[in-house]
């Protein structure tokens, strides 16, 4: 039970993915904090209660600044402290960008990207206090990035560009964290949910018999574990589906060619295609 005793903070778990992540937390010992917008966020608690957890619910819009605090704050007024964080809320408005709406981008990278980083905002700042007081700090965040914003997906370009940025945000808060003593990771999954399965319908549809792969509970053992204090790595990116996990290899610093000096335009089509033809190729996109 290695998060006996901890209080996380899960966001979206009122179904899917996040309603799994809470079941698991509770069940490894955790006191959990269910958010949620509606009333879901209520069953999931009753639920946990009814095997012998303890939680309590948050309803609110991550993407908001002050019920951001306002969820953080929960936390601490209930169980008096907060060790980890679980960002997983998320929407999708699936559309080709050349049809796509200035309302349908706005919304998924607020409720998505500002979803993350408004709850992580308050939850370090927290943590940060606690560093600078002398308190030993042994705290994690999870964030829930996907393969459209790893390797891109056609028609999500909002969804995509969105769950790139949170990559990025788990990146730079590993550096800039660390120092408060708060670890951070992303996983990008593969599971049934309410969002996915209209997309993949038969693919992940439940079978009648053996493992299922797209089940939510199969990702959770791994968001519990990165959650945990027994969580030694900061700064990386898991994907996991089924019974497989990997870590995925972002962008490095590829071969490159040089002429120490400012390349002519009727040069610089030849050095391109030279360091393409000496990079590994891209993954392909998702939908491509």
């Amino acid at each position: 039970m290695i998060s006996e005793g901890r209080v996380v903070i899960v966001t979206g778990a009122g179904q899917g993915l996040g309603r799994a992540h809470a079941l698991a937390f509770a069940a490894d010992g955790a006191k959990v904090v269910v958010n949620d917008t509606g009333e879901a966020a209520e069953r999931v608690v009753a639920e946990i209660r009814a095997a012998g957890g303890e939680a309590v619910a948050s309803l609110g819009d991550v993407s908001d600044w002050d019920y951001a605090a306002a969820l953080v704050a929960a936390a601490l007024n209930e169980f008096g402290h907060l060790d980890a964080l679980v960002n997983n809320a998320g929407i999708n408005r699936d559309r080709m960008l050349v049809s796509m709406s200035e309302a349908e981008w706005d919304l998924v990278l607020r409720v998505d990207l500002k979803g993350h980083f408004a709850p992580i905002r308050h939850a370090v700042a927290y943590w940060r206090d606690l560093a600078k007081s002398g308190t030993t700090v042994d705290a994690r965040i999870v964030n829930t990035s996907s393969g459209a914003g790893l390797m891109g997906s056609v028609g999500q370009g909002n969804y995509g560009a969105a769950k790139a940025g949170i990559v990025a945000l788990t990146q730079v808060g590993s550096v800039e964290f660390g120092r408060y003593g708060v670890g951070i990771n992303a996983i990008a999954p593969s599971a049934r949910t309410p969002m996915t399965e209209p997309v993949f319908g038969e693919r992940m549809k439940a079978p009648d018999s053996g493992f299922d792969a797209y089940d939510p509970a199969n990702v959770s053992p791994l968001v519990v574990w990165l959650a945990s204090a027994e969580c030694d790595v900061t700064g990386r990116v898991f994907e996991i589906e089924g019974g497989t996990v990997s870590v995925a290899d972002g962008w490095q610093h590829g071969p490159q060619v040089s002429k120490h000096a400012r390349w002519n335009v009727d040069e610089i089509g030849a050095a391109v295609h030279d360091v393409i033809g000496r990079a590994p190729a891209p993954a392909p996109v998702y939908g491509a």
